[in-house]
């Protein structure tokens, strides 16, 4: 234990996700031998992030206007609507370049451990925007963990009855991957999956 400030830093670092106490302390003396003008831009990042970053009004992607510049380019396809669990989602999925429609950000995944439901998530908005006629398609992106999953099962539930269809992403083998080291899950999937070549 450090007195005053520093154990102070080391405490709320420890707080932030994938950081345990020994990250901490290294990132909390990090800070401390760093130049301080590094610091105060480090700090000015993050003023700057929490007063101007927002949720964008309909697919609650991070965003500094009202809605986020995937929901203002009117080249994107109305037509299809991506279902991710947070905002990193949509930027790995844009970064493929494979998807040109529209998503929405759940703002997580059913984790009943943590006291997460589907009331905590954004559900009903996701209902609201299934409304609109435009929509034919909902793919389903939540991550392949038990979470993911459990959040899945819940929307083809949900969803199924409304007359949209729903598909969900294809998860099998990595490129460059061992079959030895693959789990059965997802040899199984690899082989759900299998398309004609």
């Amino acid at each position: 234990m450090y007195e005053g400030a520093v154990q102070d830093l080391i405490d709320e670092l420890g707080r932030l996700p994938g950081i345990g106490p020994k990250s901490a302390q290294r990132v909390a003396f990090h800070i401390l031998e760093a130049d301080t003008e590094d610091m105060r831009r480090l700090a000015e990042a993050i003023r700057t992030v929490k007063e101007k970053v927002q949720f964008c009004e309909i697919c609650f992607n991070v965003s500094e206007q009202n809605l986020c510049s995937i929901c203002r380019d009117e080249r994107r396809d109305d037509s299809a609507i991506c279902v991710v669990e947070e905002s990193k989602d949509v930027m790995a999925i844009e970064r493929t370049r494979s998807f040109r429609g529209k998503y929405h950000v759940l703002g997580g995944a059913i984790n009943p451990i943590a006291g997460v439901g589907p009331d905590q998530l954004r559900i009903r908005e996701l209902l609201n925007r299934l409304s609109d006629e435009r929509v034919q398609e909902v793919i389903i992106a939540t991550d392949p963990n038990l979470e993911g999953e459990a959040t899945a099962t819940y929307l083809v539930r949900m969803l199924g009855s409304i007359g949209i269809k729903l598909t969900r992403l294809a998860s099998g083998l990595p490129v460059g991957g061992d079959l030895e080291y693959a789990d059965d899950v997802t040899l199984g999937r690899a082989f759900e999956g299998r398309r004609t070549v």
